[in-house]
């Protein structure tokens, strides 16, 4: 699975519900067991249920749960850094470097400070694209 997927997967489907593969199209895509956006309701197998605003993932509450559970201050409302973190994942440079890259990033990737904000918008683009619904404030 890509790094995108990685990071779709473990905000939409943060029990493992859903499809192994987060879908990337400019339009959410539906599951058709259930007739809803995917990465809705609950997985069967934890019993536990993914918040949800208007049929839709609450990503700003997926995202805040697993914040409060860290140990440590995250910010992932601006720093995709914090954010990759929040999702155990590997955010060194070459990392991100790596999700530039499946991402289409045109700017220079040694200017990590723009490639980073590039990168947070992209991502959050990205979930709300795919069924998550983001907070007006985090919309570009």
């Amino acid at each position: 699975m890509s790094l995108l997927g990685t990071i779709v997967s473990k905000i939409l489907h943060p029990f493992g519900g859903g499809d192994a593969q987060a879908q990337t199209s400019d339009a959410p895509k539906t599951d058709t067991s259930t007739g809803g956006a995917l990465g809705g309701g609950s997985d069967a197998s934890s019993g536990a249920s993914v918040p949800k605003v208007d049929g839709k993932v609450d990503v700003e509450a997926v995202l805040n749960d697993l914040a409060a559970k860290a140990g440590q201050p995250l910010n992932w409302r601006t720093s995709i850094v914090d954010l990759m973190k929040l999702l155990h994942l590997d955010s060194s440079l070459s990392a991100r470097k790596e999700l530039a890259k499946e991402l289409n990033y045109t700017g220079d990737t040694d200017d990590s400070a723009t490639m980073n904000v590039w990168l947070h918008k992209q991502v959050i683009k990205k979930l709300e694209e795919n069924g998550g619904k983001v907070p007006d404030d985090l919309k570009d």
